[in-house]
C-alpha cells in the first residue's frame, strides 16, 4: 500500500469527525435556542471543541433544552411550558 492511499484514509475519516462535530454543534445549538447557523460556524471553525462549548454553554429560557430537558424526555410540549410561563407571569409569579 502506498502513503498516499494511507493518508487518503486518514484524510476522509478526519473529514467525517470534522462534519460530526459541526453536525452535533448545530444541532445542540438549536435546542438551545440560538439557531442551528451559529451551532454551523463553531462547529465548522473549531470541530470538536465547537459541540463541547455548546454542551456547556447555557441555554435560552423559552428553549427546548429547558422546556424538555437535554433529551427531550419532558413531559411538556414546548408550546405547554411556554403557555404555562405566561400563565405564571399574569398571575404575578415570577417576580
Amino acid at each position: 500500500m502506498t502513503p498516499f492511499a494511507a493518508i487518503g484514509a486518514t484524510a476522509l475519516f478526519l473529514l467525517y469527525v470534522w462534519l460530526g462535530g459541526a453536525i452535533l454543534a448545530s444541532a445542540l445549538s438549536r435546542r438551545k435556542g440560538y439557531g442551528e447557523r451559529v451551532g454551523l460556524a463553531s462547529g465548522l471553525l473549531v470541530p470538536v471543541v465547537g459541540a463541547l462549548v455548546w454542551l456547556v454553554w447555557p441555554a435560552r429560557p423559552d428553549s427546548v433544552w429547558r422546556a424538555r430537558g437535554p433529551l427531550g424526555r419532558g413531559g411538556k410540549t414546548v408550546a405547554e411550558a411556554r403557555a404555562e410561563a405566561g400563565s405564571d407571569a399574569a398571575r404575578g409569579k415570577d417576580e
